[in-house]
């Protein structure tokens, strides 16, 4: 139902949906999306790529050729690569989306709690292709601002491949932050209609 009102405000243009979607007391100052990857191997703070017994593995094989093994001592040395090979793409790298919104608090009592949206939208045509939800127990005083900061696995849309996104990927989107419920310490509460 929100999202019928929202594609007819669209019409009208961008200036027109921030009025209309966020409370005017509350300031969306800067937003931003990223990721990261963990596990591979060029990891610097990651440990050794190779463990205490594949390292034993590995110089045994290596000695035995030095000495003459023969092709018998290649093969077994090439069995063992493709085994720890084999163990490492078991544990494929894991990728996660950081996504990270500035907002000012220019009302007179203190928020404490948000409901937004991080919202994905291609870029010419202004089609929605995914959307990020959140709610944040975020306590932010009046004139005060906060970067409040969310990370998950799931990409900004499920047209794109997690491993085949990249940097270009950015000039692909237009992003806004849309707020689709605010609470006040004071009890009141404002929400997107």
């Amino acid at each position: 139902m929100r999202s019928l009102g929202l594609i007819t405000v669209m019409l009208l243009g961008a200036l027109t949906v921030c009025a209309q979607q966020q409370p005017s007391d509350v300031e969306v100052v800067k937003a931003s999306w990223g990721k990261i990857r963990i596990g591979w191997e060029r990891d610097p703070f990651g440990g050794p790529l190779e463990n205490f017994d594949e390292m034993r593995s590995r110089a045994r094989n290596e000695r035995r050729i030095a000495q003459g093994g023969g092709e018998r001592a290649k093969r077994e040395a090439k069995a063992d690569a493709a085994n720890l090979a084999q163990q490492r793409e078991k544990n494929p790298p894991k990728y996660y989306f950081i996504y990270k919104t500035k907002l000012k608090n220019n009302s007179r009592s203190p928020i404490t709690q948000l409901d937004w949206d991080y919202v994905f939208l291609e870029r010419g045509t202004e089609n929605e292709l995914g959307r990020q939800q959140f709610t944040s127990d975020e306590q932010i005083g009046p004139g005060k601002t906060k970067e409040l900061t969310v990370t998950l696995t799931s990409p900004p849309t499920k047209t794109v491949s997690v491993t085949s996104l990249n940097l270009e990927e950015h000039d692909r989107f237009t992003e806004r932050i849309e707020l689709v419920r605010v609470q006040y310490a004071d009890g009141h509460v404002w929400q997107a209609q």
